[in-house]
């Protein structure tokens, strides 16, 4: 994968992250609505932890929720995957870094570095999914109980903080499915090229006799050179009148030798 999405991936799931971390304890998860009131001395919000409330001078009141076993079942859960989507979010960002082709950390093997880089996709998914999932169940009770004529308690809508919430969802899905691309990606043109050993005497050896014995040879037929090569043309030359001289008939007059 280019190292430029990569980068990029990991960019959205850290901003993610901290878009979650700033989105928990934010107050404006749910705001009370001005819906058919003319006159507003008050303003109540809510988060997960507690409720406040302002009045026309500015001054806010908070309070924490008294017990944990007396909530509303889906505050409870929303807490623990907005608490399991921070963790997530955590880890991700820990592989992500690890697992970047263009840092040195884990070394130069681009196979493992992928893999870490998929893990800290799966937990950027993790994150995202867990995010969604509690900011779309809380929201979804508040439009239930605006839309309930025959609800008789307080009336909310949704407040700023899910808006948040939504877009770092959104933001760690995208960023977790691109580093999970990573983890099948193939690594085969980043590898360092293949070094083969130079074959020892002692190898060579028995790699000869193997073949030798198989019948084979490593040689093509033009490549033997014979052992004894043509004799030059003037050394021919005196060779064959030599040669020629031995096979001359007996009765031939042989000449006289030249006298000083």
């Amino acid at each position: 994968m280019n190292s430029a999405v990569e980068v990029v991936a990991f960019i959205l799931g850290f901003i993610a992250w901290i878009m979650l971390g700033v989105c928990i304890p934010y107050g404006y998860w749910k705001v009370s609505t001005v819906d058919g009131s003319v006159i507003t001395t008050s303003t109540i919000y809510e988060n997960l932890w507690m409720t406040c409330a302002s009045d026309s001078t500015g001054i806010h009141n908070c309070r924490e929720f008294p017990s944990l076993l007396a909530l509303s079942g889906y505050l409870q859960a929303s807490r623990a995957l907005m608490i399991t989507a921070l963790v997530a979010g955590t880890l991700g960002n820990v592989a992500a870094m690890v697992g970047l082709k263009c840092t040195k950390v884990g070394g130069d093997n681009y196979v493992f570095k992928g893999r870490v880089a998929g893990v800290g996709g799966v937990c950027y998914l993790l994150e995202g999914l867990c995010a969604m999932v509690a900011i779309s169940w809380y929201a979804f009770n508040i439009t239930r109980e605006f839309f309930d004529p025959l609800y008789p308690g307080t009336k909310y809508e949704i407040g700023p903080a899910l808006y948040i919430g939504w877009c770092a969802g959104t933001m760690a899905l995208i960023g977790g499915s691109c580093l999970c691309c990573s983890c099948s990606q193939g690594t085969a043109d980043k590898q360092p090229p293949y070094f083969r050993a130079p074959m020892s005497a002692a190898q060579a050896s028995r790699t000869v006799k193997s073949t030798s014995e198989a019948g084979g040879t490593n040689y093509g037929r033009n490549a033997y050179v014979p052992l004894t090569s043509p004799a030059p043309p003037a050394l021919r030359s005196v060779t064959e009148l030599s040669s020629s001289s031995d096979r001359s008939p007996a009765g031939m007059a042989q000449p006289d030798p030249i006298t000083p």
